[in-house]
């Protein structure tokens, strides 16, 4: 299963669109799913994203839309969380992530808001994209584009991290999440 995770674009209150060489990547590829950590702000975001795959996104903190706060589903054998994170203080705080992992039962929690990449297992898998669109953040954030994509098999999650710095370069990690039998 192939997953576009992707998030915080502030479109078009901080950024006009999604770079294009993201854009162009993304539209190029076959996605089964989308996600969406939120802070669209705009629904043609939210169209542009439907037109690539199916899509799980969460209401960030500076949207308006009617999206829920968090959601849940099924990947092959992993079950993933996604939330803004605007509910954790500090910004990005791993422990508060994980606790939020552990109360919705996932071995997967994806969450924005940060505007700053980060990918982080104990326990847990935690990732951040990071925003779409590079812009800055009430916590400051890397300002440098960036998403991600999964590959999901069984319980392997391959996570590719994507970031535009003059041009588009990637890096991969590859994570077994154990199962209560491992």
């Amino acid at each position: 299963m192939k997953i576009l995770v992707i998030g915080d674009t502030h479109i078009p209150r901080r950024a006009s669109w999604i770079p294009e060489e993201i854009s162009n990547l993304i539209e190029n590829e076959k996605f089964d799913k989308v996600v969406c950590t939120g802070d669209l702000t705009d629904r043609k975001v939210l169209d542009y994203l439907e037109g690539l795959s199916e899509v799980t996104v969460v209401r960030g903190n500076m949207d308006h839309l009617p999206l829920p706060e968090y959601d849940v589903f099924n990947a092959e054998k992993i079950k993933i969380g996604v939330v803004h994170g605007d509910q954790v203080y500090p910004r990005g705080n791993r422990e508060q992530l994980k606790a939020i992992a552990k109360r919705l039962g996932v071995d997967l929690l994806i969450s924005g808001h940060t505007h700053s990449p980060d990918i982080h297992f104990d326990e847990v898998l935690l990732l951040n994209p990071g925003s779409a669109t590079g812009v800055w953040g009430g916590g400051g954030g890397s300002l440098k584009p960036s998403f991600m994509i999964l590959e999901i098999d069984g319980r392997e999650v391959v996570v590719s991290f994507y970031e535009l710095d003059k041009e588009l370069f990637s890096t991969t990690e590859r994570f077994r999440l154990k199962t209560i039998k491992d």
